[in-house]
């Protein structure tokens, strides 16, 4: 059992549903929503059409979310519309990385701090760091400084702490590769591993699948990378791996994909505890709104943004494990 402080608790609460389970919104983006805004506009529409797009995804989609994952660089206009009984965790990194630098090294926000993302009213610090496992080790002994004095923070400010590790192996380019997908549960459970000890105080991990499921028997077009055995074998695997809650993102795969994935995850024994998914379920509205306006990205959520996330949802009541059962204050 993972022990958390009363304040922790209650706030992890107020991420959760009343059975604990997370069902939360991640629109944590900059750089990337930037770029997607601008490719499906022909006229600039700047930060202030970054701020805009978060506050009506919030606004209108938190109504079916136990919680929002948003930036405190132009996230929180979007904090302040979001749906009441929502809870609020806000991001601590920098987006992106240097990639003249080797190592995917990570930073915090320039003006932030947990005292401070506390004080603008997060009920949990999330953080996002690219691991490798296998990268030299100089490079992780860096990150794990990192990831340590990031949670020290977090508990003298008794505020949970969501790690969000995104795998990639520093020899391999394209992550979407067959040559990834065969070295990816590897490096997904072992990081796992990694930052699942007490030293980094992480109270939940945010996590890939452990598995490429265009690369899985049924669900590959071309190559099979794993059969469905193996890959439920690495579901499995990966929830064996931690004893702390833990739960998925979508990286930015379609909403049905998604969905299938937490199904399949379910039948393998996995026990994770619920979700905090981003483009899986926003993205698509991202064109009519760069293209015709507030007015569309508005019809656009209060439709297709809305089947996304209750459908999302009823997937999770019938897949997701309560936290309650991991943790005791």
């Amino acid at each position: 059992m993972v022990k958390l402080t009363n304040n922790k608790l209650e706030a992890l609460k107020r991420l959760s549903d009343e059975n604990g389970i997370i069902g939360a919104l991640a629109i944590d983006q900059r750089g990337s929503l930037k770029k997607m805004i601008a490719s499906a506009s022909s006229k600039e529409i700047g930060d202030e059409g970054i701020i805009e797009f978060k506050k009506l995804v919030s606004k209108e989609l938190t109504k079916y979310a136990s919680s929002i994952l948003l930036d405190p660089e132009y996230g929180l206009p979007a904090a302040e519309v979001r749906d009441e009984n929502a809870g609020l965790l806000l991001a601590y990194e920098k987006t992106g990385y240097d990639a003249t630098v080797p190592g995917r090294l990570p930073d915090v926000l320039d003006v932030w701090s947990a005292k401070r993302l506390k004080e603008a009213g997060a009920d949990a610090v999330k953080f996002l760091l690219y691991y490798d496992v296998d990268e030299d080790p100089a490079i992780n002994d860096i990150k794990h400084a990192f990831i340590e004095r990031v949670g020290s923070e977090c508990v003298a400010e008794d505020i949970p702490f969501f790690l969000e590790i995104v795998s990639y192996d520093a020899t391999i380019e394209d992550v979407k590769s067959v040559e990834y997908a065969k070295v990816k549960p590897h490096k997904v459970i072992d990081a796992m591993k990694v930052f699942s000890d007490s030293r980094y105080n992480v109270d939940v991990l945010k996590v890939e699948v452990p598995v490429n499921m265009n690369y899985v028997e049924g669900f590959a077009e071309g190559e099979v990378v794993y059969t469905v055995e193996q890959a439920k074998q690495y579901f499995k695997d990966q929830s064996d791996a931690t004893e702390l809650p833990y739960i998925y993102l979508s990286a930015g795969v379609s909403a049905q994909l998604f969905q299938d994935t937490l199904e399949f995850a379910a039948q393998a024994g996995a026990e994770f505890n619920g979700v905090l998914c981003g483009r899986a379920t926003w993205k698509n509205g991202v064109q009519p709104f760069a293209e015709k306006g507030q007015a569309a990205g508005n019809d656009w959520l209060q439709t297709e943004g809305k089947d996304n996330i209750t459908s999302l949802d009823a997937v999770l009541k019938k897949t997701a494990k309560s936290w309650f059962t991991k943790v005791e204050a």
